[in-house]
């Protein structure tokens, strides 16, 4: 489905890239540590460690499993690049990696700007509205109104302001879709409210 192009948004940023790695061996997390004390940390109770990249900038949650999680990446791409640049640097320091791990894309969070307001209230009294469960509404416990989209499956939070933030995409083609399917049936049913009205 097209969007006209009076509904395209005034901008659409990745935010945050989540993917996971799965190694097929368990990681030595006090050897990791050891090896790199300025850029790790243990939290608490945490069954895990936390690794901070700085180029490209993104932290991993490292399981003794051979887990990894990596987040705060600004594409996938740069995700699965960090990811890559973990096993270099842990090779660098003798830790040898036996086989190339399986990475996935778990969670997209991305945010745009549509060009006009968002009726809130009547998106929430609407048809779209009355499928509870898919869209929640409470503005006197938080601004913005939570939207589920089953396919592409995503999560929307929807301001008045016609900011919105779509968290849940497995990929950015999905996020893209996903907010293009959103605006699309704010337009068709009216929800939008020019700016200069």
């Amino acid at each position: 489905m097209k969007v006209k192009e009076e509904l395209k948004p005034l901008s659409v940023k990745i935010q945050n890239v989540v993917s996971s790695a799965i190694f097929k061996q368990p990681f030595d997390l006090k050897f990791i540590s050891d090896t790199f004390p300025s850029d790790t940390e243990a939290k608490g109770r945490f069954p895990g460690l936390v690794y901070r990249l700085k180029k490209p900038k993104a932290v991993m949650l490292i399981f003794n499993t051979g887990k990894i999680v990596c987040a705060g990446a600004k594409s996938e791409e740069e995700s699965r690049f960090a990811i890559r640049t973990f096993v270099k640097n842990m090779e660098k320091k003798g830790i040898k990696i036996a086989e190339e791990p399986d990475i996935q894309i778990t969670n997209i969070v991305a945010s745009a700007t549509l060009s006009g307001f968002i009726d809130l209230e009547k998106l929430y009294m609407s048809e779209i509205g009355k499928m509870r469960g898919k869209i929640i509404f409470e503005p006197d416990q938080f601004p913005a109104l939570i939207y589920r989209l089953e396919n592409p499956y995503a999560t929307f939070l929807i301001f008045s302001t016609g900011k919105i933030v779509c968290a849940g995409a497995k990929g950015e083609k999905d996020s893209y879709k996903a907010i293009e399917t959103l605006m699309a049936r704010l337009h068709e049913g009216g929800f939008m409210v020019n700016q200069e009205n």
